[in-house]
């Protein structure tokens, strides 16, 4: 017997929450996966496509669907106005994604690259970028407007980021596989202190890496709601603290 999958769109997750249980359907993952392994199969041919990149080996063979692994999706319709702007998360593997939940196709690079995609990607700096460009729907064009540092592997601070991405994201047994190769437990920063602490040093790290300084980081948090620029107060002073004990920060 075929199972029943979830469809996500936007509202089916959040920051840091892989699923809200709020689906806009769901399907036969028999018959989505089929559907799916012949669309890139001619999307191959398309050198515009992420599956252009792929070779013939891999796109012969259905296991390596992106669905049926865990994978980085994010919301296409965002505000400004919004609390934030860019929202992605880690989704669960057996998930279909509408074009309202687009996902990013990992061309190369290991799953620990992933993770630290996922880091930047859900800081409140790299979110900044997009409040000074975007409107309502999310585009292509607005990502490629953006920048995501990137020192390297090997980098402590990088690897950092790496491993916290990676704790906040594997919040239960769905991410077992993807949480072995990034090298962090399952569900070790569900509870509510751990978690939040984790996103304000994060945030630190990122801003590091990006080689911004407190200045700066002022600036983000002042202006990342423009009509109410104490809001982030408490989150600045936090963030801070740990960017204090970043080297060469400050």
């Amino acid at each position: 017997m075929s199972s029943i999958w979830p469809v996500y769109a936007g509202k089916s997750f959040n920051l840091w929450r892989p699923d809200t249980g709020d689906y806009y359907d769901s399907v036969d993952a028999e018959a989505i996966t089929g559907h799916l392994q012949e669309k890139r199969k001619r999307q191959n041919k398309v050198k515009s496509s992420a599956f252009a990149h792929f070779d013939q080996d891999h796109l012969a063979d259905p296991g390596t669907l992106a669905c049926l692994r865990a994978r980085i999706a994010f919301r296409r319709v965002a505000r400004t106005t919004d609390t934030r702007t860019f929202v992605c998360s880690l989704i669960p593997p057996r998930r279909i994604a509408t074009e309202a939940a687009s996902y990013f196709e990992q061309i190369r690079g290991e799953i620990r690259d992933e993770a630290y995609v996922l880091g930047i990607l859900s800081s409140m700096i790299f979110d900044w970028q997009l409040r000074r460009v975007m409107e309502l729907t999310l585009s292509f064009t607005d990502l490629m407007g953006t920048s995501i540092a990137d020192p390297g592997s090997g980098h402590p601070v990088r690897d950092r980021v790496v491993e916290i991405a990676g704790r906040l994201a594997a919040v239960d047994e769905r991410f077992e596989q993807w949480a072995a190769e990034v090298g962090v437990p399952v569900g070790s920063a569900n509870d509510e202190a751990t978690k939040t602490d984790l996103i304000h040093e994060l945030d630190a790290c990122v801003a590091h890496l990006y080689g911004l300084d407190e200045y700066d980081l002022e600036v983000i948090y002042t202006t990342f709601d423009e009509k109410r620029p104490d809001r982030y107060r408490d989150r600045l002073a936090a963030v801070l603290d740990h960017f204090r004990g970043l080297p060469n920060s400050g």
